[in-house]
C-alpha cells in the first residue's frame, strides 16, 4: 500500500457546540448526513461527535488536495461506524477526486478531549 494523501485538523468542541446553538438544523443539515445526524444525536456529548465528524471532513479534504472547492462538499465525504473504527464514505466530487487520484482506501482516526477534536486521514492506493 502506497500512501497518496494525508489530511489532519483539530476543531474546537466548543466552536462547533456555538454554531448549533446558533444555527441549528440549518447548519447541521449543511454540514453532515442524515446517518451522522442520526450517530451524533444518540450521544449525551453531541457537540463533542459532530466536532470530531467536523475534522474528520477537514482531514479528508485535506487529504483530497482540495479543500471545500472543486466539487468537494461536506457532505460528499461522511463517516461512518459499525461495530468498529470509523470509517470514510466518499460521495459525489469526494468520490469522483477519490478515484481520479487512483485511492483504493482510507484510514481514519478520530478522538478528543474537553476542548478539541482531532481528525488524521490517509488516503491509500493498492499496489
Amino acid at each position: 500500500m502506497e500512501i497518496i494523501g494525508s489530511g489532519l485538523d483539530a476543531t474546537e468542541i466548543e466552536r462547533i457546540a456555538d454554531t448549533i446553538e446558533r444555527y441549528g438544523d440549518r447548519f447541521v443539515h449543511r454540514i453532515f448526513t442524515e446517518g451522522e445526524i442520526a450517530y451524533c444525536r444518540r450521544k449525551r456529548d453531541f457537540a463533542s461527535s459532530f466536532a470530531a465528524r467536523f475534522a474528520a471532513k477537514e482531514a479528508a479534504m485535506k487529504a483530497l488536495g482540495t479543500g471545500h472547492s472543486r466539487g468537494v462538499y461536506w457532505r460528499g465525504i461522511e463517516v461512518v461506524r459499525h461495530h468498529g473504527p470509523p470509517q470514510l464514505r466518499f460521495h459525489g466530487g469526494a468520490a469522483a477526486r477519490f478515484e481520479a487520484m487512483g485511492a483504493t482506501g482510507s484510514l481514519l482516526t478520530i478522538t478528543h478531549s474537553r476542548e478539541l477534536a482531532i481528525a488524521h486521514v490517509l488516503l491509500l492506493r493498492a499496489g
